[in-house]
């Protein structure tokens, strides 16, 4: 069987004593006991780091496992530091390896001190023996092991607490802004339907139609949302496929522009340019009118009338690059990195009507296709959301 081999870092100042203590490791078992000695603390802490980082690319338990020091002897008198101070600096810097405290002095109440500062153990330098020697290096690092694994379990147990609490948070926005999203137009629908059922003989044809027209887009209002909704519960459950298919990209954005114009009519003015090669590509059709749809509906939702908001394409070396570009009220540099966020708005939306959920939508989405999302903003300037997409599918292995 082979024996694990326990790798020590004694810091002694002390010629004699650092001798004396690798004759006595030497005796308890040559073959077990690996010894690097350096007569400074910053020497240590130096020496411990740079072992460490020589096992940072792997995980982080299996790093604290493999790390080339299972244990410190740590002298408390040294040229750059003395007494508890010592232990101290060496703690603040490594906090993960055990460390036995080494010292001249038969002191209880330093012994407790350095216990309560982290030490594992205290050892007296005239009192070691080979037996006292090994059992307190095998206990020290046997229960800086066990300090580690209850460290990382509450760190685990913080994480899932921290998680929790996120969801929490989330359930509770998710409630609000349904409840209110919901309210305005059950609000708008109830009012327009009390108008016209006490006021019916009253109402010339043109105000009625008015009231009708309100509860229709109130309905198409509470219909959207829904949709998001569902279309965002999907892609949280994992449900949400992204199905390609030979697809003129050139030809879709015109004929969405053309859709999305004639809904705002003269109001806006959309205008899609094309340059690059063939348009020809594999995507999925759905996805892409989710994306495009939101994008173009934001941009114009947030700027001014008779502004233009410009769509371009570019395909370009089997990258497809669309570009929506508006002159609108832009959006707060603070806001910015969190607009992909669920239910997150920035915060000079004023009264223009919103859930939140179109931009995590539309990522999601550039997301099942390979792509990538970028935004560039600046407020009372406009707005440029960038999306990048791969021609054609490229299926996983």
């Amino acid at each position: 069987m082979v024996k694990i081999k326990i790798h020590i870092l004694l810091v002694e100042d002390s010629p004699s004593d650092a001798r004396l203590l690798r004759q006595v490791f030497s005796r308890a078992d040559q073959q077990e006991w690996q010894m690097t000695h350096v007569e400074r603390l910053s020497e240590a802490i130096d020496i411990t780091l740079k072992s460490s980082m020589l096992t940072s690319d792997v995980s982080q338990l299996e790093s604290k496992r493999q790390r080339k020091f299972n244990i410190v002897l740590l002298d408390l008198s040294l040229p750059d530091s003395t007494g508890l101070d010592t232990l101290k600096e060496y703690r603040l810097a490594i906090p993960d390896i055990p460390v036995v405290v080494l010292t001249g002095l038969d002191d209880e109440d330093l012994a407790l001190q350095a216990l309560a500062e982290g030490a594992q153990d205290y050892l007296v330098k005239d009192q070691i023996t080979i037996q006292l020697l090994v059992r307190t290096v095998r206990y020290a690092i046997e229960r800086g092991e066990i300090l580690n694994k209850l460290r990382e379990s509450e760190e685990r147990i913080r994480q899932a607490l921290a998680k929790e609490q996120e969801l929490n948070e989330l359930k509770s926005n998710f409630v609000a802004m349904v409840s209110h999203e919901f309210r305005n137009p059950m609000t708008t629908i109830r009012m327009a339907i009390e108008i016209i059922e006490f006021n019916s003989d009253k109402l010339t044809n043109e105000r009625r139609t008015k009231y009708f027209d309100r509860i229709n887009n109130a309905i198409k209002q509470m219909l959207q949302l829904l949709d998001e909704i569902l279309f965002l519960s999907k892609t949280e459950a994992a449900k949400l496929e992204y199905k390609p298919a030979p697809l003129n990209l050139e030809n879709f954005c015109r004929e969405l522009t053309e859709i999305i114009q004639f809904g705002v009519g003269s109001q806006h003015i959309i205008n899609f340019t094309y340059q690059g090669e063939s348009a020809q590509v594999e995507m999925d059709e759905d996805l892409l009118t989710c994306i495009f749809t939101n994008l173009l509906s934001n941009a114009i939702k947030y700027s001014p009338q008779q502004s233009i908001v410009r769509f371009d394409l570019n395909c370009k070396d089997d990258i497809a690059t669309l570009r929506v570009q508006d002159q609108g009220v832009g959006i707060p540099l603070q806001d910015q990195a969190n607009l992909f966020q669920t239910f997150y708005r920035a915060s000079n939306v004023g009264r223009v009507q919103g859930t939140g959920l179109g931009l995590t939508i539309v990522k999601k989405c550039v997301e099942l296709h390979g792509g990538q999302i970028q935004l560039e903003s600046q407020q009372n300037v406009g707005t440029t959301v960038t999306v990048t997409l791969p021609l054609h599918f490229v299926k996983s292995l």
